[in-house]
């Protein structure tokens, strides 16, 4: 068996997600190859082969992959996919844009989100926004695989000294073409990435008074994220929502603030190493899933919190 991954990359990095894909392939057995499709991407290609556990890194060059068009890289997943018993990506918007369209051209059924792996064949993910966990097992020749990538702890970035084989680029499908890209910049952590979040809810009451949470999430070096009611209600931008619809985040530090815990919130962050929620209601959804709660009123507390970090 050997394993394919997609490795998710702007040509210069890797992503981290690329990482934990690595940790979930190399648990379902045989050796781990890493796909860098890409334009100019010899820097992601000299990452990609020091990942601890990888084998072979297998290199595309075109300048119609420099922005990971879905179409585009599907097709040179496709042919080079007779290689291979696995096909993972990440449960990113780049996986996920991606191993879909491999699924149906291979014609077997997509794996999606999996956060254990139990055998070469079976595999947990959850459902029911992560109120159940379901045991899968595919019995096509080629999985193809879609990894929540809070499931599985990152490979080290370093270690692995992979081969590497570049291979005749498919040909431009032609079918889209990039754009633009709009960023958004901030000097705080990224919201996946943050090892400590601070996140608000419909309880702020408005987009004025989420900069109560700005001097705590400095002190802590936090990112800041927030529950759909917030997003919904135009206090903070999309990008920020945490949740089932939102980023799927598993910090050592989750910080809630002002947020009830509806299921589609939890589904997002409830697999935080410790959880702290600040809610004037003692009846909340998310004291339930929570290390420690404080009951109160949060424009108060807040402020105490930040007086107390110094």
């Amino acid at each position: 068996m050997v394993a394919l991954v997609i490795a998710e990359h702007d040509n210069a990095t890797l992503k981290g997600s690329t990482h934990h894909t690595v940790t979930a392939a190399a648990q379902c057995g045989g050796d781990v190859h890493v796909l860098v499709a890409g334009s100019n991407a010899s820097a992601a290609v000299a990452a990609a082969a020091q990942i601890a556990g990888v084998t072979k890194v297998i290199v595309a060059d075109a300048p119609y992959f420099a922005d990971g068009l879905a179409e585009n890289v599907a097709e040179q997943v496709l042919a080079i996919a007779g290689n291979y018993s696995h096909i993972l990506a990440p449960a990113t918007a780049y996986g996920k844009n991606i191993l879909p369209r491999v699924a149906a051209k291979l014609d077997v059924a997509q794996i999606s989100e999996i956060t254990k792996v139990d055998s070469p064949d079976t595999f947990e993910r959850p459902i029911y926004a992560g109120n159940a966990i379901a045991t899968v097992q595919s019995g096509d020749k080629v999985k193809v695989i879609t990894v929540r990538t809070t499931g599985f702890d990152a490979a080290a970035a370093t270690g692995g000294s992979a081969a590497t084989e570049t291979v005749a680029a498919v040909a431009d499908a032609g079918k889209s073409a990039f754009v633009g890209r709009e960023l958004a910049k901030s000097d705080r952590p990224e919201l996946t990435a943050a090892k400590i979040i601070v996140s608000g809810g419909r309880g702020m009451g408005s987009a004025e008074n989420f900069h109560i949470l700005e001097p705590l999430a400095d002190k802590l070096g936090a990112a800041m994220g927030a529950s759909r009611a917030a997003v919904d209600a135009g206090f903070v931008p999309n990008d920020w929502q945490v949740g089932q619809t939102g980023k799927i985040v598993a910090p050592a530090l989750y910080i809630a603030v002002g947020i009830s815990g509806a299921i589609q919130h939890l589904a997002g962050m409830k697999d935080s190493k410790t959880i702290v929620a600040i809610n004037k209601d003692p009846e909340a959804p998310i004291f339930a899933v929570a290390d420690y709660g404080i009951v109160g009123d949060l424009f108060e507390i807040v402020p105490q919190l930040v007086k107390e970090l110094g």
